[in-house]
């Protein structure tokens, strides 16, 4: 085994045998100090329900990781019905104080990139132990715990362990915890045994660097290939920097690395999920120069950026649905054309705003500021410059700043995701568990054997439809869908499926299919853009349905015959 270079050359002075502090302050804007702060180095290792060293860590949905064996026993989940996938029916409650929520065990996989970087680390650490230099270099540690570092060491319940090791202190304190003899909330006190200790601080430092190089790679984004920005890790355990999982989500749910589905539809992305805490402190405790210039160049990145994209003032557009549009304005054919010449091939549709409602911080301005993102998918131009364009839109996003280029605006916008999963769920648990009445969409368009067409259907309350299931919701949406294709609607013609396709099966997707084709205006269908629930916005679809079942019972008394 081969020594790690060790530079520059030793002074051998002798260190003090007296026991040394093992966090002494360092520097806040700086790295950790290999030796100073070895103790506080280790601690980010080591997981916080065994102590052990990171083994197959996983990273909860909360953002925190524990290691694979330490998941708490499972158990099965009640008053969910959606995604209600078979990963998603059994789960455990966090065992981390902060969040104490419940983790559905499909979310909980191996952390690729941080196991990755703990095996690197371990077999690293192991390595420069056998080496000569290392041997030399003993330390006796003792471990202090939460009572001995407070000065009440009376109060501790167990003797303290005291274990010699070699290596200097990062390495013998990496030992310790890996052999399970240090709790991760105790410190530790080090007291010198070899008279080659002075050796020590160029050691530390020697190890800690080449840690950082053969860990380095793992740091990096699988999208952007740059250091990880804001890391957040997917279901399947893959980390990448955030901002690009919102870009893979723009076009695809499947993961970037293994092309599994991310358990992300297209309108719930990692906006409002939580960062990857224990791969956010090792960046910023081993490399915060690094962090800080990669963070700068984004920020110049955006600042050059500022307002690029173009924004078309006209109608609604939903996510995942098909917009087509007519293209005639001279400066709507000029943005258009530079769309499609640029290569993004993309530009955001705002609803017109008539009344000039006030938008936020925009005041009274012409459009509403939440809107779609459309790709153009087809464009035919006519001879006269004229174009007909089909789009698919991508996602939402709400318009921070706007401004006018060449007659048409443009705008920084800033990307409108939907709550977790888990969040969703939670929702949904808590709406259901206390109900008392139960109805299925059975329930509601046949409420008994003699009920007849004109009869109204039962009312349907706001209590009502907020303690129906998510999927119960979805029912009576379909069922409405297939009751008017089977009585001809004139709204759910042969071109409107030909358009649109079938109605979805996916809860995430019906509304937004809903509303481009139900003849209703625009106002109410514009909430479901500003709405960050797929539960919600079902609910809003079922008070539609309602509504319409009523009015054509209403109607329907007035097309009976007279006799």
């Amino acid at each position: 085994m081969s020594s790690l270079p060790l530079t520059p050359p030793f002074s051998l002075q002798r260190t003090s045998s007296k026991p040394a502090p093992s966090n002494e302050p360092s520097s806040p804007t700086g790295p950790l100090d290999a030796t100073k702060d070895a103790r506080q180095i280790v601690r980010l290792s080591q997981c916080s329900q065994c102590s052990y060293t990171l083994l197959e860590p996983v990273t909860l949905p909360c953002g925190n990781s524990i290691c694979k064996r330490c998941i708490p026993e499972l158990h099965t989940r009640t008053n969910i019905s959606y995604p209600a996938t078979p990963s998603r029916l059994q789960g455990f409650t966090c065992p981390f104080v902060s969040c104490k929520k419940e983790h559905a065990i499909g979310d909980c996989n191996v952390d690729v990139a941080l196991n990755k970087i703990m095996t690197m680390v371990k077999e690293e650490i192991e390595a420069f132990r056998t080496t000569p230099e290392a041997s030399t270099v003993v330390y006796d540690l003792v471990e202090c715990d939460k009572w001995t570092t407070a000065g009440v060491p009376s109060m501790r319940e167990k003797e303290p362990i005291t274990r010699t090791l070699h290596g200097g202190r990062l390495a013998a304190t990496f030992a310790m915890a890996a052999m399970g003899e240090l709790q991760r909330d105790s410190e530790v006190q080090y007291t010198a045994v070899s008279e080659e200790a002075a050796l020590s601080d160029a050691l530390d430092a020697a190890v800690l660097e080449r840690v950082k190089d053969v860990t380095r790679s793992e740091m990096d984004c699988q999208v952007c290939y740059g250091l990880f920005l804001d890391p957040f890790t997917t279901p399947c355990g893959h980390t990448f920097c955030r901002k690009c999982v919102h870009r893979v989500l723009d076009h695809s749910d499947l993961c970037p690395v293994c092309r599994r589905s991310m358990a992300l539809p297209p309108n719930i992305t990692a906006q409002q999920g939580p960062s990857n805490v224990t791969i956010t402190k090792l960046l910023q405790s081993l490399c915060p120069e690094a962090v800080a210039a990669r963070e700068e160049a984004v920020r110049q990145d955006e600042s050059e950026t500022e307002m690029d994209t173009p924004l078309f003032i006209c109608t609604l557009a939903f996510p995942s649905v098909p917009t087509f549009l007519h293209i005639f304005e001279p400066r709507y054919r000029l943005m258009i054309r530079r769309a499609v010449e640029n290569g993004s091939r993309s530009f955001g549709m705002l609803l017109h705003n008539p009344s000039r409602t006030v938008q936020g911080s925009h005041g009274a301005v012409p459009f509403y500021q939440y809107g779609t993102l459309l790709h153009i998918v087809n464009l035919h131009m006519l001879p006269d410059g004229r174009s007909l364009i089909e789009t698919h839109g991508l996602s939402r996003f709400r318009v921070v700043r706007h401004g006018s280029l060449d007659g048409y605006m443009v705008g920084k916008i800033e990307r409108v995701d939907d709550m977790p999963l888990h969040s969703e769920e939670a929702r949904e648990a808590a709406e259901t568990t206390l109900t008392t009445r139960h109805f299925s969409a059975q329930d509601y368009f046949a409420p008994s054997p003699h009920h007849r067409p004109a009869d109204p259907r039962p009312t349907l309350t706001a209590a009502d439809i907020n303690s129906l299931p998510t999927q119960a919701l979805m029912d009576l949406g379909t069922t409405f869908v297939g009751m008017m294709k089977s009585q001809s609607a004139p709204w759910l013609n042969r071109r409107v499926f030909q358009i649109y396709g079938d109605c979805p099966t996916d809860p995430a997707l019906f509304p937004w299919w809903f509303a481009s084709v139900l003849p209703i205006a625009d106002g109410p269908k514009y909430r479901l853009l500003e709405t960050s629930s797929v539960r919600e916005r079902l609910k809003m679809c079922v008070t539609w349905i309602s509504h319409l079942e009523a009015q054509r019972w209403y109607d329907s008394l007035f097309c009976q015959p007279c006799f």
